[in-house]
């Protein structure tokens, strides 16, 4: 790991910096194998993936877990007990905002996608890591791990435990596994992708 990583600033994203965690998300899953399918025009991916991460970020950061390396390098999107991806009203609108961002086939593959994430995540009261990336122009530093220990780190205060989707297991059930997520299930995606779900027990 770099000195780079071992000494991140982590902290809460501002409203200001929207564009910024919404730049390093765009490019973080721009290949990932469940991301990547669902917008499946490469010339658009951006663009519809942009506005899907945009509509995810802004609505988090009406919770203070949106949280960044210094200069956005690296963001990773937390759901806090009891809170929700989505306001009410944005869910309520979600359908009709898919459609616009995209067409009716790619918006029925992106429910396809977060339904079953949805359905399959526990009841108990839990830290829900919706999103984790780094900027592809910051890759192979550490950042997103680095990120991701500091994040659970300040959960660990609150004793509270945290679960996440892996979408890309070969790469990263390892790395997940080495900072306390134990594998829980499964989930099979649109494009035949299977997703690990993962569960980190509290540690007080």
């Amino acid at each position: 790991m770099s000195d780079q990583a071992q000494s991140l600033s982590v902290r809460t994203a501002r409203a200001d910096e929207t564009d910024a965690v919404v730049a390093t998300l765009t490019t973080a899953f721009f290949e990932d194998p469940v991301w990547g399918p669902a917008f499946p025009d490469p010339g658009r991916r951006a663009t519809q993936a942009g506005a899907l991460w945009r509509l995810m970020a802004t609505s988090a950061l009406r919770y203070p877990w949106l949280l960044v390396s210094e200069q956005v390098e690296a963001a990773a999107v937390w759901i806090p007990p009891g809170g929700t991806e989505l306001t009410e009203q944005e869910e309520h609108g979600f359908a009709d905002f898919l459609l616009e961002i995209t067409d009716r086939e790619t918006a029925a593959v992106i429910l396809g996608v977060l339904e079953p994430m949805a359905a399959a995540r526990p009841r108990e009261p839990h830290f829900y890591l919706s999103l984790l990336g780094t900027h592809d122009a910051h890759r192979g530093k550490g950042l997103g791990m680095a990120l991701l220990r500091e994040s659970l780190a300040r959960i660990d205060e609150l004793n509270m435990p945290a679960y996440l989707e892996s979408s890309n297991p070969a790469a990263n059930d390892k790395r997940y596994a080495a900072v306390g997520f134990v594998p829980n299930g499964e989930l099979r995606m649109p494009n035949g992708h299977v997703v690990t779900t993962m569960w980190r027990p509290a540690r007080g």
